[in-house]
């Protein structure tokens, strides 16, 4: 789920991963972009959840204000959240068919992951819903997609501006170590509960012969959190270094 986090300036999954690439290189060799037709289903993709992060973003704004508290705004954004993150299981498909040239791997583990995170432990667990770790990465979720989105939607268009091409390239620097930290609190929070219910582990004997701890999974799951989270934050620094110092490299030239 660490990786997860890392979409602010490295996924390349939502659909403008071939165009985006091609507009941040400038080199010679730029890559093939998808056809009218695919480039025409990515747009309204991306658009689509756009609008969808967005409205879980105001949401979360008119629920604070109407409670005049940010404690349990999950509530107020549970469904959106849920169907929009579910929907970007889509994105492995993209990869899978081609129209997106990103790792269908990569993609998998970086999607699946949120998923997990959302249905597995969020939606099972009903007692961390209102821990303020929850609202931790659903607000850095939710900033992080709304300019991913936009990002690719307008990189397809060619037309990017470069606000949001800084914006996907720098913000992660908070956003990323913020979601991470609420990612780690939800789950340590949801340990007890997990152990106290046994939930979705699987105790001998039984005709499979085969034993599953998912308290000892989740453990699993944050100690991971440590080789991968440093290896991500610093690649991403990289990568901001190399794309934006290639912007002003072009605009001097211009």
């Amino acid at each position: 789920m660490a990786a997860a986090a890392a979409t602010a300036a490295t996924k390349g999954n939502g659909g403008g991963g071939a165009r985006a690439g091609a507009g941040e290189g400038g080199g010679a060799r730029k890559k093939k972009g998808p056809g009218p037709l695919a480039t025409a289903y990515l747009v309204i993709y991306n658009v689509v959840m756009t609008a969808g992060w967005l409205v879980i973003a105001v949401g979360l704004v008119r629920a604070y204000l109407a409670k005049g508290s940010y404690h349990s705004l999950y509530y107020s954004i549970e469904k959106p959240l849920k169907f929009f993150q579910t929907g970007a299981l889509l994105e492995i498909l993209h990869c899978a068919v081609g129209i997106v040239p990103s790792s269908v791997v990569l993609t998998s583990f970086q999607v699946m992951s949120r998923v997990f995170l959302i249905w597995a432990v969020t939606h099972s667990v009903k007692e961390v819903q209102s821990e303020d770790s929850v609202l931790l990465f659903v607000i850095a979720w939710t900033i992080t997609e709304i300019i991913r989105y936009s990002f690719y939607t307008f990189s397809l268009l060619n037309h990017l501006p470069y606000l949001i091409k800084w914006a996907r390239y720098t913000l992660f620097i908070v956003l990323y170590p913020m979601g991470v930290s609420g990612e780690l609190l939800t789950i340590y929070a949801a340990l007890p509960f997990v152990r106290q219910a046994g939930l979705y582990s699987i105790s001998l004997p039984n005709k499979y012969n085969f034993s599953f701890d998912y308290y000892a999974f989740l453990i699993l799951i944050m100690i991971s959190y440590i080789p991968i989270f440093p290896q991500l934050y610093f690649h991403m620094i990289h990568q901001r270094r190399k794309v934006l110092s290639h912007t002003e490299e072009h605009k001097k030239f211009e």
